[in-house]
């Protein structure tokens, strides 16, 4: 089961794993893997709550922006196909 951590408790579990020093412990008591926390050190490691957030948010405006671009490329590859297509009947 995949869980979702808010930037809050992301943030929360990063500064408990470091102060405590010990990740295994911290992993096992909030479900997660070692990877996750390696992962999210290499992400977030001195970023704030309110950074996490940003950075998320610009995240999901990145995809949210490449989605879109690549619809628009698909609509131009049609319009092309039909230029083509009844260009040449005329």
């Amino acid at each position: 089961m995949r869980k979702r951590y808010s930037e809050d408790q992301i943030v929360k579990i990063l500064k408990e794993a470091r102060v405590s020093g010990k990740t295994s412990e911290v992993c096992r008591r909030y479900g997660v893997s070692e990877q996750t926390v390696r992962n999210w050190r290499a992400r977030y490691e001195d970023l704030g709550t309110s950074e996490v957030r940003r950075l998320k948010s610009l995240e999901e405006e990145n995809r949210r922006l490449k989605r879109l671009l690549a619809e628009l490329h698909l609509d131009i590859d049609a319009l092309k196909a039909l230029l083509e297509k009844y260009g040449e009947a005329r």
